[in-house]
């Protein structure tokens, strides 16, 4: 599953929450410090993705015409050019590839920048940060939909994309996470 700018947060305090948690990790600065470095690190993989989807769209864009001409299949040539493009926008697109090297870019940040110490191999910490990823990924959608039939049996309506709208979705989401185990 794609993560996106909105699971950040969540992601962050889960990765931060599960270092606190571990016997061989020492923690040199606040959870909150961690959790704010650890989301800055997500936010901007995920941001470098948008990018590429932006150039990518650019590009098909401007070959709209021999895109029509040839019948050709615009979402099969977004993948194509997508996956020719990434390696420029330093995109990893294989999910479990991609987590591994934010894993690893998470504890280099925190290392390097004295957040944590640890009695361990790099391995067994990355191993840790990897799986908070990947276990919060796995349970999301099931919280996600959980909300959605919460909203939908709502007393009053709420508009997607309103204020109110997203206050009350990241209210119950959050309690989804923590009920699910996930935050």
């Amino acid at each position: 599953m794609r993560m996106k700018l909105h699971h950040t947060p969540y992601v962050s305090r889960r990765i931060s929450r599960d270092l606190a948690n571990c016997s061989f990790v020492e923690i040199r600065r606040t959870k909150d410090e961690i959790t704010d470095e650890i989301e800055k690190i997500l936010d901007e993989d995920i941001e470098n993705e948008y990018a590429l989807d932006e150039k990518v769209s650019e590009i098909l864009e401007g070959q709209e015409e021999n895109i029509e001409f040839y019948n050709a299949d615009y979402r099969q040539l977004f993948w194509l050019t997508k996956k020719r493009m990434a390696n420029d926008f330093g995109v990893i697109l294989n999910n479990e590839d991609r987590f591994s090297d934010i894993a690893h870019r998470i504890l280099d940040y925190l290392w390097e920048e004295d957040y944590i110490h640890y009695t361990c191999s790099d391995n067994q910490v990355k191993n840790v940060i990897f799986a908070s990823i990947s276990e919060f990924l796995k349970g999301f959608e099931k919280a996600d939909d959980a909300v959605m039939e919460k909203i939908k049996h709502y007393k009053r309506k709420l508009i997607p994309g309103t204020d109110e709208y997203d206050i009350v979705y990241h209210r119950l989401y959050e309690e989804e996470l923590i009920k699910r185990g996930l935050m």
